[in-house]
């Protein structure tokens, strides 16, 4: 080989030796047969905390593991160095810049939320991939931070649960205990969000500092315990949560009664630390809390029998396993896989400066020597696309990048440990089977499917609180009682403290059914000269000016938008009154119960069954033969003498006695039909109007008449289309009397009047002249009124059935609203007359029957004169065949005379046969034709 061409050979290794370290010092990378031995990750943790302490050993086992793999990043090893940020968001800053040394491509951490905010913006501008197993605030989404990657379960998963377990148990308000940090505000904003979805909200917040001031905490609770509520979420850090129990045990927060759901941080408390004194433990009994669900495999079985030789090494010992530990060592494998799927896409790394960087000055900070993640977006990428399965479970994300299948262990503290007694996941809801044996079938998120085990409730109880108390503030209650002017027997206020009358002594009966005792005071609502609107108290109660109203107050869908009602406790549809005439008994009474169609069907059927028994009998019965005068006069008598089971005349064929037994059973029905409504026509005293009900006010022009502030205004215009100008308002009893007298004819006067049953039942009591007409046309009832989702109005419709089931409620009712005797004319209006239609059946089975009959009838018949014909000798009947003529001679002759002349002519033809001379031939038909 010569001289020149080693030169040239020397010459391009130089220059692509330059091209190369020139094109990495510009921030170009090798390709992926230049695999760094190397690759560095940061980790930002808090050393001295409950989770920090585990994730800390976890994080060192999984690289350890890594780099013992082959199989996954081939001979590049991973290389982490730890942070110990102590709780600070300013240090973990700090930390997170001294990793931008342009060699980190990735972190795990941070591990608290608060910590998440600042140092996401920092991971954003140099786009390096931040792989955080503690931060679980809802807030961090990928949006805002789009370099930020949660490897754990995100809160908005467990404020889901907390809310179910909520709606599960049926109560409504609740009152949150929280860290005021990010992590604590904008979790307990997502469960108000959760719970506002099932219509339960939180009634009181009490933050806590996050610097752990006991005197704060008890402030905070003090407040809180004079509060309605008595369930009570706790959402805290697991350093310090058992402080706060330990300041409500103090406050006696913690006994019967009370109800306290917990945060994930109880569990991972109990499972990291191996001892936790008596007193902490009897703090929490009782207590409901969560723990992340992780689904049982090898992975996790061997991570976790190896537990106590890691800590052992790692100089931790006693240190337990908690959730976070095994979502930390998840992370660095998820890592790994990403950054194996980056080099193996012919990735390299590669940094260069931030243009931002160079041209800020920042006094001291060198923030010039900032390095940018050329590629992290592409490792971002890899990362967020990993399929795997880690001791956690599945590693995969949603389009929220979000782990699937999130889920929850319900655990409730009792003894010295936990009981679980149930599971959340989100495909299913609350369960008692783990979740995954509820993926392989169809999602049910149906009440009835949601289930849990029994709870051992503080107190040591297994009854579930009622959830509530009355406040611990000295307030009564505020009850108003609309000033009702119209009916005295329903609401009477004689004074500030003096009330009476029907629905007050129904309030006081149901709160004296309490279990408890319920302090207030009754307000009078209205001037006492009109009567008060309704819609205007609800609207007042909605504003919390009245904490509830008592009186006469209609249940309607427009109202229960407002407030929530109680169980009814009457009973109360819109009906119509009107003026009323009595109508007297005359000559022609004993025609009134049937209408004239069923007499007109009855005579021609009495006819008709006469005619067939005619027919049935008249061959074989003397008693319907004779001249034709007489056997219409028999027809007639016969038929009509049925009526009273009189008839002489007897039925000897089978057929005829067929159809007179169906007949007499229908005389029956008919004539005990006939009895009883002639009688009640008779007894009873009719009304008549020319109202006969909300029909013929709809379809008229008459002015009608109903109670000032009373919903039926409303109802009236919205739901029949009835004019307003055509509705009169009136505000006392007279107004109605007089107003029904005087007639649409004259000024002021109406045709009727539109009210509900018990207020038009009071009135009708002493009223004679005026009556119900027509029919109730609304169910609706009266009840009490409370604010939306006030747990006492559940309460309180319980004991108003207590009352009713009881007998209570009718005493009360009889004592004030006992019926007179003209309250129940409108049940006397007019006594329905007897329709064709109550009795077609039976007519129609008897015409059947007298059909089936006549078809029987005929057939033997013609049978029979077909054989009488072969018997008549062939001359006798001529060259000629039967005629009509003939078969209705036929069918006129009497039967026994028939059957005698054809056995006579038998015989005869006989003899010739035996004598060998033919048949005679003066025999004649003719002779045979005689009635």
């Amino acid at each position: 080989m010569g001289l020149c061409t080693i030169m040239h050979k020397v010459l391009f290794v130089s220059v692509m030796v330059f091209i190369s370290n020139g094109l990495s010092s510009n921030g170009i990378g090798l390709n992926d047969t230049a695999r760094p031995k190397v690759v560095k990750i940061g980790a930002l943790l808090n050393f001295n905390t409950i989770v920090g302490k585990v994730a800390k050993v976890a994080i060192e086992a999984a690289v350890e593991d890594v780099n013992n793999n082959n199989t996954i990043l081939g001979e590049t090893k991973l290389q982490v160095a730890m942070h110990d940020t102590k709780n600070s968001s300013f240090l973990g800053m700090l930390d997170a810049l001294g990793l931008m040394d342009g060699e980190t491509v990735a972190i795990i951490g941070p591990q608290t939320s608060a910590t998440a905010h600042v140092v996401s913006q920092i991971a954003d501008e140099i786009q390096i991939p931040m792989l955080s197993f503690g931060a679980t605030d809802p807030t961090l989404s990928s949006l805002q931070y789009p370099f930020f990657v949660r490897t754990t379960q995100n809160d908005l998963f467990q404020m889901a649960a907390i809310a179910e377990i909520i709606y599960y148990y049926g109560w409504r308000d609740v009152t949150a205990i929280y860290v005021d940090d990010d992590h604590g505000r904008n979790g307990i904003a997502a469960l108000g969000d959760k719970l506002a979805e099932r219509r339960c909200r939180i009634s009181h917040k009490a933050p806590i500092s996050p610097r752990l001031s006991r005197e704060n905490i008890h402030n905070e609770l003090k407040t809180a315990n004079l509060e309605e509520s008595r369930i009570f979420v706790l959402l805290a850090y697991a350093d310090w949560g058992l402080e706060v129990f330990r300041v409500a045990q103090d406050n006696e927060m913690t006994g019967s009664g009370y109800v306290w759901l917990v945060t994930d941080w109880l569990a991972s408390t109990f499972d990291t630390n191996s001892f936790i004194s008596p007193e902490d433990i009897g703090g929490v009994q009782g207590a409901i809390t969560l723990r992340m669900h992780t689904p049982d495999s090898q992975q996790k079985t061997k991570f976790v029998s190896g537990w106590k030789t890691l800590t052992r090494d790692k100089m931790v010992n006693g240190t337990g396993l908690n959730s976070y530990g095994l979502y930390a060592y998840d992370t660095v494998w998820l890592l790994a896989y990403g950054i194996d799927a980056f080099f193996k896409q012919g990735e390299n790394i590669s940094f260069s400066q931030d243009p931002n960087g160079t041209e800020q000055h920042r006094g001291k900070l060198q923030v010039d020597e900032v390095r940018i993640f050329n590629e992290g977006d592409r490792l971002l990428r890899s990362i967020l696309q990993v399929n795997t399965t880690g001791v956690a479970g599945p590693i995969k994300f949603d389009s929220d990048r979000n782990l699937i299948h999130p889920a929850y262990e319900v655990m409730n503290v009792n003894g010295t440990g936990f009981k679980r007694i149930g599971y959340w996941s989100n495909y299913s809801g609350l369960s008692v089977v783990p979740p995954e044996t509820l993926y392989t079938k169809p999602p049910n998120r149906s009440s009835l499917s949601q289930e849990l085990d029994s709870v051992i409730w503080p107190g040591q109880t297994k009854q579930k609180p009622r959830g509530w108390v009355f406040p611990e503030n000295g307030r009564q209650l505020r009850i108003a009682v609309p000033n009702n002017v119209i009916y005295q027997e329903l609401v009477s206020v004689k004074g500030a403290d003096s009330f009476s009358g029907f629905c007050i002594d129904v309030f006081r009966a149901a709160l004296e059914s309490l279990p408890y005792a319920v302090p207030h005071k009754l307000h009078v609502f209205g001037d006492g000269h009109n009567k008060p609107k309704i819609s205007e108290l609800l609207q007042l109660i909605e504003a919390g000016v009245y904490d509830a109203a008592v009186g006469d107050l209609a249940i309607t869908n427009n109202r229960t938008r407002i407030v929530d009602f109680t169980q009814p406790y009457v009973e109360s549809g819109l009906v119509v009154v009107a003026p009323v005439q009595k109508s007297n008994s005359n000559s022609l009474a004993f025609l009134r119960p049937f209408t004239p169609m069923m007499w007109l069907v009855t005579g021609i059927f009495f006819l008709v069954v006469g005619v067939v028994v005619w027919i049935l009998e008249h061959r074989v019965n003397d008693d319907f033969r004779g001249p034709p005068k007489r056997q219409i006069a028999t027809i007639i008598w016969f038929s009509f003498s049925t009526l009273f089971f009189s008839h002489k005349q007897n039925t000897v064929s089978s057929l005829g006695r067929f159809v007179l037994l169906i007949w007499l059973f229908v005389v029956l029905i008919l004539n005990s039909s006939y009895t009883a409504s002639l009688t009640s026509i008779l007894t009873v005293e009719q009304l008549s109007s020319p109202i006969k009900g909300i029909e013929s006010l709809v379809t008229g022009n008459d002015r009608i008449g109903f109670q000032r502030g009373s919903f039926a205004e409303n109802y009236l215009a919205e739901e029949y289309n009835i004019a307003r100008s055509r509705l009169v308002a009136l505000n006392t009893v007279e107004d109605y009397a007089k107003a029904l007298k005087d007639g649409p004819q004259k000024e002021g006067g109406v045709a009727a009047v539109i009210d509900e049953r018990a207020y038009i039942e009071l009135f009708l009591s002493s009223r004679c002249d005026f009556s119900i007409v027509g029919q109730e046309f609304s169910k609706n009832g009266w009840g009490f009124a409370f604010p939306r989702d006030s747990p006492l109005a559940v309460d309180m419709s319980a004991a108003i059935l207590k009352l009713s089931e009881g007998g209570e409620l009718q005493r009360i009712h009889d004592k004030w609203l006992q019926s007179s005797a003209c309250s129940s004319e409108g049940a006397k209006e007019s006594i329905n007359r007897l329709h064709l239609k109550s009795f077609w059946g039976l007519f129609l089975m008897c015409g059947v029957a007298c059909l089936l009959a006549l078809l029987l009838y005929l057939i033997k018949i013609l049978w029979t004169f077909s054989n009488y014909s072969e018997d008549t000798e062939p001359s006798s009947r001529g060259t000629s065949s039967p005629g009509l003529q003939t078969f209705i001679s036929f069918v006129s002759e009497k039967e026994a005379d028939i059957t005698s002349r054809s056995k006579k002519r038998r015989m005869e033809r006989a003899s010739n046969k035996v004598g060998g001379g033919d048949e005679s031939p003066n025999c004649s038909f003719g002779n045979s034709n005689k009635v």
